[in-house]
């Protein structure tokens, strides 16, 4: 607006102001012309955004000289301690968001391999992933390494989101895939070895995970009483190699494990009647349906087998000490996430949940890959399986009663007892020493031929 339409508005205010009330008019007109000539002085100088000199080539060059050269400046397990991984799956994984060419190329690929403003080449592929990997492992503000990596709070905010979803477009469909009947079969041998559980898939539960940003209209869903701060909650599913299976992150912290199970698609292919075959015996009886582990809070299904609060049976007590003693999978893998990436355990700073799912996402499926990579992985992914099943085409109809079907036989308390009644005197008939650690390098199973026919 120019001076002379505001000269006009600001007269044809005093006219009206004046019609009606002229003394406050008189003194409105004073304190405008006041302000008007107070507004007339020097004016205070805005101060310009702040420009530093980042030298993201030379420190580059010192990245590649401390860990990547021929002759790095630390040897491999400093980088281990760092990077949370070997040297090669980090190389590996850069390689494969920097050679992803399948159009159409998402965003969050270009971001790793292009130009900034000024039309020259910023961080490469290295400086951005180790901004990223090391705000996951050690669970700190993005600008923590600015003096290291001369990289922004906003550069290293934007090399983490678009770090995970790089990552769990490329290795989701791998490293958090549904077992096929070639895995069932594998670790349920191996869980019998080791724990005297047969048909044993693994052992479930949940974990909290704290929020710091939680916007505090939501807070009173997300905080629980034993808590005492707003959480998000992780379902997870892992086996006696601490390989993550299942893993189901999103739901308020205020909800307990039943909630979150009753949320979880981890029964949706058994409810489908699409799951792998599972075959084992118990006591001489077959059995067609594997089962978790779980502890006390979970319901009494036909696919989870609990444990006993009191008893003074002996079979009761000895099923309760073994029972016990397996469903240490889950929180050994628990422990061994939150200790390699610290964002796990820490509060999430994150405003959005979508973006704390991709970080939590990203670190389970880090943690198979790094499980993988340490050769201590029951299964091996490079081998591919045709499925037992196929999806049957059913109408409307058919699937809705399908549907009721299984879960009828999903929630059936009789069936829970009937198994796990079985499992009490088979593991009655175990030696008190049948539990035995995993070591992979002692071949298919370090069980001694013998072991199963010592009787307590």
């Amino acid at each position: 607006m120019d001076r002379d339409r505001e000269d006009e508005i600001y007269e044809e205010a005093v006219d009206i102001a004046n019609a009606y009330y002229p003394l406050q008019a008189l003194e409105a007109t004073d304190f405008l012309e006041q302000e008007e000539v107070e507004n007339e002085g020097p004016s205070i100088p805005r101060a310009p955004r702040r420009h530093f000199s980042r030298d993201s080539e030379g420190k580059a060059k010192q990245l590649y000289n401390n860990y990547f050269s021929d002759d790095p400046t630390f040897p491999l397990d400093k980088f281990r301690r760092r990077y949370r991984m070997s040297k090669s799956l980090f190389i590996r994984i850069c390689q494969g968001i920097i050679n992803f060419n399948q159009e159409p190329i998402p965003p969050y690929f270009t971001y790793f391999k292009k130009k900034d403003a000024t039309g020259q080449w910023g961080f490469n592929v290295f400086q951005k992933c180790t901004s990223a990997i090391r705000q996951l492992a050690y669970g700190v503000a993005p600008d923590i390494f600015d003096e290291y990596l001369h990289m922004g709070e906003s550069t290293s905010y934007l090399c983490l989101e678009n770090f995970c979803k790089s990552v769990l477009h490329l290795y989701l469909a791998e490293y958090l895939r549904t077992p096929n009947a070639h895995d069932v079969q594998r670790f349920i041998s191996k869980h019998e070895e080791i724990h005297g559980f047969p048909g044993m898939l693994g052992s479930i539960d949940c974990m909290h995970g704290g929020w710091k940003n939680c916007p505090v209209a939501w807070k009173g869903q997300y905080t629980r009483g034993d808590h005492g701060y707003p959480t998000i909650m992780l379902e997870a599913v892992a086996s006696y190699d601490t390989w993550i299976w299942h893993a189901y992150f999103g739901p308020a912290g205020s909800n307990n494990d039943i909630n979150v199970l009753n949320q979880s698609d981890l029964f949706k292919d058994l409810l489908k009647d699409e799951l792998p075959p599972c075959n084992y015996t118990v006591n001489e009886l077959q059995f067609r349906r594997g089962y978790y582990l779980a502890d006390g809070i979970y319901p009494e299904w036909s696919t989870l087998v609990k444990s006993f609060k009191n008893t003074n049976d002996l079979k009761a007590k000895k099923f309760k000490r073994f029972q016990e003693s397996a469903i240490k999978d889950i929180e050994r893998t628990f422990g061994i996430l939150q200790g390699r990436f610290a964002i796990t355990k820490n509060s999430a700073r994150q405003f959005y949940i979508k973006m704390i799912q991709n970080i939590m996402y990203t670190c389970v499926l880090l943690h198979n890959m790094i499980t993988e990579d340490n050769g201590r992985a029951f299964c091996e992914l490079e081998e591919e399986y045709p499925s037992a099943r196929r999806p049957r085409q059913l109408n409307l109809h058919e699937r809705l009663e399908l549907h009721m079907r299984m879960d009828k036989e999903l929630r059936d308390k009789s069936s829970h007892h009937f198994l796990r009644d079985n499992l009490i005197e088979h593991v009655w008939s175990l030696p008190p020493n049948h539990r035995i650690r995993y070591d992979p390098t002692a071949g298919p199973s370090n069980v001694p031929e013998h072991v199963n026919d010592v009787r307590p």
